[in-house]
């Protein structure tokens, strides 16, 4: 019997990208690949170490798997992802029943790893950051009909609360050619629907062409044939550029949606994270970006209770939330870590403030959203069908506005219409619920 290997991915998208690429060579090398991992004997833990509640996420589903592996029912434990290249040999000092810990440069090693594993416990391979694999065979943990393309690793930006340039390197594109030749596989395989990340996407290019392409790369993207829809995540708002937002109203393939980390709108705040822009500046682009591109669906991050964010930086914030109306939007707490530059800054706010602080932003939010909900009854949505909600008896998927694995859902009724996976349909909205919205076929 082949030895299976089950592996979990935790975190980001960008994350998910680097696990499938590593399920590309285990499966080459003819290990029997298992969606559980619990089932199998190779058990992965690809980890996100960025924020606090990321590790414990992590650390709670390796001690999970080290019961069963207590228990018997699997032979070995591996760990691999940003935190296994964040905390390297402590991984192995704090838990012994972990096996493996693979830093980023090592995932090209992923076979190596799990073939000595099987014989071998407590130890770690590791590598240069800029040694991490970026492109190659890849099994698709996603739905069948979308993908991520992940088009740079690492970065530059320096923002002191961020971790990411210490755990992943200096930023990296990968050549254009490489890129559409990828979308050209992801298309021959079925998939329809393109989502385009990296740690920073607009920064695409400058490292290798000498200039920002992330406009050009996305007009090469929509040439391919059989996808349909492609979007853009992780923009830094200083980098938006006209060429860019001309290519999003223009390219009839581009989803009208735009996702940029402003983090916050106070200066002092802002200057602190050594982030540009205030809220001037945040709220004229914003205006720029919805005259250029009528119709786009805004998504934001926040971060709130930064250390020496006063109650007028707070109010500051959520006075911006209530004016500029995202139609999509997260925050959340500052998470105080060990390495960055942040985490020596003094006027830290209490747990309690800051749990106050997301929940009213959120609460904010909430309202907003609903008036975006309402605004969108008696519209007409070309969505994407995922699938069939027994309980709700009703079809669900996703419109242009709505990105995977973040964003709500569009239930409709088909009138007993049949719709595959992956098919496309056009749905008049009727209702809401929550941030889903409700409706009905309208072909």
């Amino acid at each position: 019997m082949s030895v299976r290997v089950g592996m979990v991915s935790l975190g980001c998208p960008k994350n998910q990208v680097d696990a499938e690429l590593m399920l590309g060579f285990l499966a080459d090398a003819g290990y029997k690949l298992v969606e559980d991992a619990a089932m199998a004997d190779v058990a992965i833990v690809n980890t996100c170490g960025f924020i606090e509640s990321a590790k414990a996420e992590a650390i709670e589903e390796i001690l999970e798997l080290a019961t069963l592996k207590k228990e018997g029912k699997i032979k070995t434990l591996i760990v691999t992802g940003c935190m296994a290249e964040r905390y390297r040999d402590d991984i192995l000092e704090e838990i012994p029943e972990v096996d493996a810990v693979v830093g980023i440069g090592a995932n090209h090693k992923i076979v190596e790893v799990v073939e000595r594993s099987l014989k071998e416990q407590g130890f770690g391979l590791y590598g240069e950051k800029e040694d991490l694999v970026l492109c190659g065979r890849r099994v698709q943990t996603t739905l069948p009909y979308y993908s991520y393309l992940k088009i740079a690793d690492g970065c530059n930006n320096k923002c002191t609360y961020c971790a990411i340039p210490m755990i992943r390197g200096k930023f990296r594109s990968r050549p254009m050619e490489e890129l559409v030749e990828e979308t050209e596989k992801l298309a021959k395989w079925g998939v329809k629907e393109l989502t385009v990340v990296a740690q920073d996407t607009t920064e695409y290019g400058s490292d290798i062409y000498g200039r920002r392409m992330l406009p050009e790369l996305l007009n090469k993207l929509c040439e391919v044939e059989g996808i349909e829809w492609i979007r853009v995540l992780y923009c830094y708002p200083e980098k938006i550029t006209d060429e860019l937002l001309d290519v999003i109203a223009n390219q009839p393939k581009m989803c009208k949606y735009l996702d940029m980390p402003i983090q916050h709108v106070s200066k002092n705040v802002l200057r602190a994270m050594h982030r540009p822009g205030d809220r001037e500046t945040l709220t004229a682009l914003i205006k720029h970006i919805r005259e250029k591109v009528p119709g786009i669906t805004l998504r934001t991050t926040l971060l709130t209770a930064f250390p020496g964010e006063t109650q007028e930086d707070f109010e500051e914030l959520i006075s911006f939330v209530r004016e500029v109306k995202f139609e999509r939007l997260g925050c959340f707490v500052w998470s105080a870590e060990e390495d960055t530059p942040a985490y020596d800054l003094p006027d830290r706010v209490d747990e309690e403030t800051a749990a106050q602080r997301e929940e009213s932003i959120m609460d904010e939010q909430s309202r907003v959203t609903d008036e975006w909900c309402e605004s969108m009854v008696g519209k007409k949505l070309r969505v994407i069908v995922e699938g069939y909600d027994r309980l709700a008896e009703c079809c669900y998927g996703r419109s242009q506005g709505e990105a995977p694995d973040i964003d709500g859902k569009i239930f409709f009724d088909t009138d007993g219409k049949k719709f595959t996976m992956g098919e496309f349909t056009t749905v008049e909205i009727t209702d809401f619920m929550g941030c889903d919205l409700v409706g009905k076929t309208a072909e």
